[in-house]
């Protein structure tokens, strides 16, 4: 009687939720299709992992409260987004568009006067950053998704108890789960008991009410600092070393770094801000300075930033329009290639117009099924004429993009669905000829230490390897 009470109740949950998947207009068809085989081929489970995975929702209103704390930092900064007649002055008419339709997506208009430096490692990185740290005098403003216990996130903390006892006003903010082990550190404490300011996005405390009201996996992925509202630091690594000892298996972890001055790093700060006044709305507006005045000399940019609560689909848009205006040379790393189909044909479509496209992704993945999902694509993009490299000395965790020697696209956002639909991510796109070139031998590096994969190469392997690759890329509208 029980048995048959429990396999009615599994039916109908089993009913709802594939007419639930069915009738969402946010999904694509493929991520229909996973989602209904999901359920179907794994009873009960499937249930579960919908009910915890399927819907991107964050609980009731939070989006709203976003786009309310959106307009209020807006109205009272209007200077910070820019504004849309001067893109014409600043960016040659052949990639106007991709700036143009970010700034649509964020608010954030192409903003002249901008310097940057690419740090030469992680160790360069480490000392600026430290020596910025130890010299600003008004406030320094820091968000990451992951801060380790470790050298990096030890002086990073040591740092911020020296600047608050001197008077100046920090704020550290990290992603409830990449740094829930920070957030239970001693060292954590003492950066409270310094009188830094510290809060937590998208935190756990309460996992029941987050299990059953949201979903747990969607998370601030972003990596944003900011000092004085004058000097940021932007790119991919995270408050870690480059051992990163949560995953020491496949270190080192191979980042970039840029360290910006301009008007765009108050895009970066009011986008921290966003985040901050979700947790902790009490905080005055006039507490955040921007400083908006242009660097002699300076290049044009603009933050792209990007998460769940805005429009569908925005960064996957923005991509392809990016993509679709190189001319001459498209050269992409990332860590995690996992893209929707649009995407794939996008690049493969740049190939086959003449455009010579270059994608460099690490050798051995931290994850196994994005690895099998990446190197599903990779008869399709062999095909189209794209060079495909597999980088060997770690794991490549740099996400870079630059076309023509003209534009570089650097910040926090792989190439995969979580990027693109669950996490709040941020990025830098610019229009440099010098900078871009810095980026691109950098790029030449990561291809120096790489393996070409040949079309031949994926014709031989076995049977079972592209099985499986298939298998797991079916999934991908879920992962």
């Amino acid at each position: 009687m029980i048995v048959d009470i429990l396999l009615t109740i599994h039916f109908i949950l089993l009913i709802l939720i594939s007419l639930r998947v069915l009738s969402r207009h946010d999904l694509t068809s493929p991520a229909r299709l996973a989602w209904i085989v999901i359920l179907f081929i794994l009873p009960y489970f499937g249930v579960l992992i919908y009910w915890m995975f399927g819907e991107v929702h964050l609980g009731h209103d939070f989006g709203q409260k976003r786009d309310d704390i959106i307009k209020q930092l807006n109205t009272h900064s209007p200077s910070v987004l820019g504004h849309e007649t001067t893109l014409e002055k600043m960016i040659k008419p052949a990639y106007q568009a991709s700036f143009a339709y970010a700034a649509k997506a964020t608010g954030f208009h192409t903003m002249e006067g901008n310097q940057a430096e690419l740090m030469a490692d992680a160790s360069e990185t480490r000392r600026r950053m430290i020596a910025d740290f130890d010299a600003a005098t008004d406030h320094i403003h820091v968000l990451y998704y992951i801060w380790l216990v470790d050298g990096m996130g030890i002086d990073t903390a040591q740092a911020f108890i020296r600047a608050a006892k001197r008077g100046v006003t920090c704020r550290a903010m990290v992603d409830g789960m990449g740094s829930r082990k920070m957030v239970r550190s001693k060292i954590w404490q003492e950066m409270k008991n310094a009188g830094v300011q510290v809060s937590v996005a998208l935190p756990l405390t309460n996992f029941i009410k987050v299990m059953l009201f949201s979903r747990i996996d969607l998370r601030n992925h972003r990596k944003i600092t900011v000092i004085d509202g004058k000097i940021g630091y932007s790119g991919s690594r995270n408050c870690a070393d480059p051992e990163f000892m949560v995953k020491p298996k496949y270190a080192p972890w191979v980042d970039i770094m840029l360290r910006i001055e301009g008007p765009v790093v108050a895009q970066n700060q009011m986008l921290f801000a966003s985040d901050w006044l979700i947790e902790n709305p009490d905080t005055p507006l006039d507490s955040f300075y921007y400083d908006s005045t242009p660097k002699p000399n300076g290049f044009p940019a603009q933050v792209f930033s990007d998460g769940p609560t805005q429009r569908h689909g925005t960064t996957p848009q923005f991509l392809g329009a990016l993509i679709s205006q190189a001319q001459d040379t498209l050269i992409i790393s990332t860590p995690y290639f996992v893209p929707d189909y649009s995407l794939v044909s996008i690049l493969c479509a740049t190939a086959y117009r003449g455009v010579e496209v270059t994608m460099v992704f690490p050798k051995n993945n931290d994850s196994f099924i994005v690895a099998a999902t990446s190197r599903s694509y990779y008869w399709q993009l062999l095909e189209a004429g794209v060079k495909i490299y597999e980088y060997k000395p770690g794991l490549l965790h740099a996400k870079t993009l630059t076309i023509d020697g003209e534009i570089s696209l650097i910040g926090s956002t792989n190439l995969d669905l979580r990027s693109f639909d669950l996490n709040y991510e941020n990025n830098i796109v610019f229009s440099d000829k010098k900078l871009t070139a810095d980026i691109m031998q950098r790029q030449y590096q990561y291809i120096a230490d790489s393996d070409e994969v040949t079309r031949e190469e994926v014709k031989n392997w076995p049977p079972s390897s592209r099985i499986w690759n298939n298998i797991v890329a079916t999934m991908g509208p879920v992962l």
